[in-house]
């Protein structure tokens, strides 16, 4: 009996173990573990975000770490015709993966860059709106994070990021709101519970 106690609580150590090591050292997730990215996140769902972004056709649309196309594929769809998505990923293997599966469902209007979040490579003002799923937590310096999405949001613009448990490197809400605000960025509010939803935020009217 005494060892059926234990095993639980051994994974229980573990998992938190974990969770600490992933807070403090954040990391984009490997490609290796493609296959859990791609999985359905039952909060995190598309229709959500789309109700969250409100895209549009013919809007220019940014997705910072887009894994394997997951709402990439859709997001495209979403603002076509005349839309273009651009994904940014520090890993040139997802993608290399969201640009093949996006061809092979004649999909044409996503262009890639690898790059860094925290140095984003476009100029100011560049998109109507920008999104981030399950990835903040993975940056490093999230004040700058923010603060580059902020930069390259036109007036008007629309921001949203989206946060899942029992991701480890989940930010909870009352830590994004405290950081978009700093960053300079306005909350409009959320959709979802505190547990898994998206957050959305505009700059300021005087931007």
């Amino acid at each position: 009996m005494r060892k059926r106690t234990l095993i639980p609580a051994a994974l229980l150590a573990a998992a938190f173990l974990y969770t600490l090591r992933a807070r403090r050292h954040p990391a984009a997730c490997p490609y290796r573990y493609r296959l859990a990215v791609s999985l359905p996140r039952p909060l995190l769902t598309r229709n959500r975000l789309r109700r969250t972004l409100s895209p549009s056709p013919g809007e220019r649309i940014l997705e910072v770490g887009p894994g394997t196309g997951y709402y990439a594929l859709h997001t495209a769809r979403w603002i076509s015709p005349g839309g273009t998505l651009h994904v940014l990923d520090l890993q040139q293997k997802m993608i290399d993966h969201t640009t093949r599966r996006a061809a092979a469902k004649n999909i044409h209007n996503i262009t890639p860059t690898r790059g860094d979040a925290q140095s984003l490579p476009y100029p100011d003002h560049s998109f109507d709106a920008a999104y981030l799923v399950a990835t903040l937590g993975e940056i490093p310096d999230q004040d700058r994070a923010l603060r580059e999405l902020h930069r390259v949001l036109k007036p008007g613009g629309r921001l949203v990021v989206g946060e899942l448990l029992p991701d480890p490197h989940m930010v909870p809400l009352r830590t994004l709101l405290s950081r978009a605000e700093a960053a300079g960025l306005r909350y409009e509010g959320r959709l979802g519970p505190r547990t898994g939803y998206y957050a959305r935020f505009v700059p300021p009217e005087n931007d």
